[in-house]
């Protein structure tokens, strides 16, 4: 069978599904063309560390099969990856911790089990950072992913193989997770789209600590990245919705986006954190972001006594944070207390009615996903004494985080779109942060964006 599709390295997720639907390519064929490119791109970026291509290809031929009798899925035939911590069954789960190879995986997490449902066809599995705690991708299992456009710098964490997977293109649609960035920092380091649901929008179950089954905590998110913003939309609409157990009695009806286009659309534009220092790269490119949806109708603020305290609020992310990511832990620093924790979930529902009120008075606020473009590689950053370069001022790599917990905290939808360069050629994003649960509309602004991009 011949292909008319567009080239794999560039086609979005969609324009692929719409291609098998066609029969203009089958999706035996284009597994194999997709781990051809795996095979020869990833010599150089070290992104697709788990592969299970023989598993993937009997996927295709049952997806040709369903596809043959005319079956129509939203994902029939797609190949893809997944980030290393999602449980694949008969795939190691390592979080890149080496006393996991060992550890039995035999249930596919509830995200996986649902792309497999849709008709996804699993690849194999990307690489991360060391426990999902850097903004490196690069831990004792697997080691290092480089960065598609220049080896010498990261491509983020911790989805850092999922963003240099789908920019070095060898696949079209990713799974990652983010309770720091991790899904917005390499999308924006990268230049793809990434989406940070709504918190509990998408069920967590299997992505968690190998060997331990945690309870889900107030910060942690699951969800996608792609080459285009409708792509995350089609896998948002796959992958949300409650877990077995609530699903017998609730059922997700997300609200539309806001607005379908720039026009009318209500802005706040922010470029300077309290607790961050950002860079020049970083601020124009929401500033020409701000600027492209002013020319097309929108209304644009730079400030706004709605919003909440940045410096206070950056204050609580850390002590949640660092409770959430040290729980179960060998050696975890000193606790804090549950009257402080419990007094932590207080001010977080302040935080949310903060925000309720403000997104009365705007649909999005844009922001940067980080201070600066793409780094160079740092071997084993300190959190505690690690600085950046930014402008050139030394920054504490940790206070980076602030950009993150903007949305996290809260528990709001933000999406991050791609938002031009910098001179030297790298990737910059602007993330696109929304009311909770309306993550059609913060979609619907990179959509724009996207279409709009001249």
């Amino acid at each position: 069978m011949t292909s008319s599709l567009p080239d794999i390295e560039t086609a979005s997720a969609s324009q692929l599904i719409q291609a098998l639907a066609t029969r203009q390519i089958g999706a035996l064929e284009l597994c194999d063309a997709t781990i051809a490119r795996i095979e020869d791109r990833d010599r150089h970026i070290n992104a697709v560390v788990v592969r299970d291509f023989e598993r993937a290809r009997e996927q295709a031929r049952a997806a040709d099969a369903a596809l043959g009798r005319g079956e129509r899925r939203p994902l029939l035939g797609l190949p893809m990856t997944v980030k290393e911590s999602f449980n694949v069954a008969g795939l190691p789960t390592t979080w890149g911790f080496e006393f996991a190879r060992s550890l039995p995986v035999t249930e596919d997490a509830v995200a996986v089990a649902r792309l497999k449902t849709a008709g996804a066809v699993i690849l194999g599995k990307t690489n991360l950072a060391l426990a999902l705690g850097d903004y490196e991708s690069n831990n004792p299992v697997y080691g290092r992913t480089l960065h598609p456009l220049d080896a010498t710098r990261t491509p983020g964490g911790s989805s850092g193989g999922s963003a240099a997977a789908l920019a070095s293109g060898m696949v079209s649609l990713e799974l990652g997770s983010d309770i720091g960035g991790s899904i917005r920092v390499p999308a924006h380091f990268c230049g793809v789209h990434g989406h940070k649901p709504s918190h509990g929008l998408l069920p967590t179950r299997g992505h968690q600590f190998p060997g331990y089954e945690a309870a889900s905590d107030v910060l942690s998110v699951i969800g996608p990245l792609a080459r285009s913003a409708a792509d995350l939309e089609l896998a948002l609409d796959v992958l949300a919705g409650p877990d077995t157990g609530e699903a017998m009695a609730y059922r997700l009806e997300l609200p539309r986006a806001r607005w379908p286009d720039a026009r009318g659309l209500r802005v706040l534009a922010l470029t300077e954190h309290p607790s961050a220092r950002t860079g020049t790269d970083a601020r124009r490119a929401v500033e020409d972001v701000a600027a492209r949806l002013a020319k097309g109708g929108a209304r644009i603020a730079h400030a706004s006594a709605l919003l909440p305290d940045l410096s206070a609020l950056q204050d609580d992310y850390a002590k949640l944070l660092v409770t959430i990511v040290t729980r179960g832990a060998p050696h975890p620093p000193a606790s804090i207390s549950a009257h402080e924790w419990l007094r932590l979930l207080d001010r977080r529902l302040q935080l949310r009615k903060r925000w309720h009120l403000l997104f009365e008075s705007f649909d999005v606020v844009i922001a940067p996903p980080f201070g600066t473009a793409a780094f160079e590689h740092i071997d084993a950053p300190d959190w505690e004494h690690t600085t950046l370069t930014i402008d050139g001022e030394p920054s504490l790599y940790r206070e980076q985080l602030a950009w993150s917990g903007v949305a996290t905290v809260a528990g709001l939808p933000s999406t991050v779109a791609p938002a031009g360069k910098t001179a030297q050629g790298l990737p910059l994003g602007v993330q696109i942060i929304g009311p909770a649960l309306e993550d059609r509309t913060t979609i619907a602004v990179a959509r724009w964006l996207e279409e709009n991009a001249g």
